[in-house]
């Protein structure tokens, strides 16, 4: 029901009682008592709206102590006037109310407690985490598309062309045809390599195969700075833990070889109760920021989604050490 209509039938109720009053020869003028009905139910549709504007948290519950106060308030001084007045005994159901709404409000501007900050900042945290995962999840879902629009579709469609060109050769030029088809064979191998690079983005096949461990060993073997690999991180982590804290250490490794003109790097897996702390560590000349650049910042992103923690210890002259820090369950 829209408010016009709301209006309209009110509107109608309070015209019917009054024409009813006066059909039946006036005398003492009960519609009042229509008029203060419909009154309080619109002024309580009213004081609700308001206090619902109110974001949610303790605020919002001493909003609606409030409107519910003031409509019983309002109820009381309405019946008051409307029985002929005399003795103001209103006065103490207001006094009672404005008591109640006093306290609450005196509630509200204490300072939370810490078991309440914990539970805001916990939800705070969710609630970014989910919407960094939401957009990383629609940025990787793009960077896909555009690889595989730009690298094995591409490729492909290539493939198609030359095969029916080939076809068109073979009775005519055998030799043409022969070049077509060893071009083809090129180009499908080529294809195949785009989607397997594609498909190691999203994720690594040695990383299913062999673990967050082997994976992360074979990882340090690619690079040009030596990497010394201890430790073993629990062998049953889930998937999504695993890929994000292989993605996280390849970028940390990434920008050891990349930036900190290290000439050794470290990676240390290290669990403490229920939680495993990997520690990527280089003797190179430090200033890494997490502010800087999208490598730092992407790591986060992957870790938020998990509900795990990345931080950077790099000096200016070194050394570096960046720690990921992962939530696990306790076994």
């Amino acid at each position: 029901m829209t408010a016009t209509i709301r209006r309209t039938v009110a509107g109608a109720l309070c015209v019917a009682a009054t024409v009813a009053w006066l059909v039946t020869g006036r005398g003492v003028f009960w519609p009042r008592w229509v008029y203060f009905g419909v009154g309080m139910i619109l002024l309580g549709r009213l004081l609700l709206r308001r206090a619902l504007r109110v974001p949610p948290g303790r605020r919002l519950w001493l909003a609606l102590d409030a409107a519910a106060c003031t409509l019983i308030g309002c109820a009381d001084l309405s019946v008051w006037v409307l029985t002929g007045g005399g003795y103001f005994w209103p006065a103490w159901t207001l006094l009672g109310l404005v008591t109640i709404v006093g306290l609450h409000a005196w509630v509200v501007s204490r300072p939370p407690g810490a078991r309440e900050r914990e539970l805001t900042e916990r939800v705070a945290t969710l609630t970014r985490s989910r919407r960094s995962a939401v957009d990383q999840q629609a940025a990787e879902l793009k960077r896909i598309e555009r690889d595989l629009h730009d690298g094995a579709q591409a490729r492909l469609v290539s493939l198609s062309l030359a095969l029916g060109l080939a076809g068109d050769l073979l009775r005519r030029d055998v030799d043409g045809a022969a070049q077509l088809l060893a071009e083809a064979r090129a180009t499908a191998t080529a294809a195949l390599d785009d989607l397997r690079t594609v498909t190691q983005s999203i994720h690594p096949a040695v990383l299913a195969d062999r673990g967050l461990g082997d994976a992360v060993r074979a990882l340090a073997l690619d690079l040009a700075v030596p990497v010394t690999v201890t430790g073993d991180p629990p062998a049953q982590l889930p998937p999504a833990v695993q890929t994000a804290a292989y993605f996280a250490v390849a970028e940390a490794l990434a920008n050891v070889a990349k930036h900190s003109a290290a000439t050794a790097a470290t990676v240390t897996f290290d669990r403490a109760g229920d939680m495993l702390r990997i520690h990527v560590d280089d003797d190179g000349s430090g200033g890494a920021d997490p502010g800087r650049g999208t490598g730092l910042r992407g790591i986060v992103g992957r870790l938020d989604a998990i509900d795990a923690r990345l931080s950077v210890d790099s000096p200016v002259g070194g050394p570096t050490r960046v720690t990921v820090t992962i939530p696990i369950e306790p076994g």
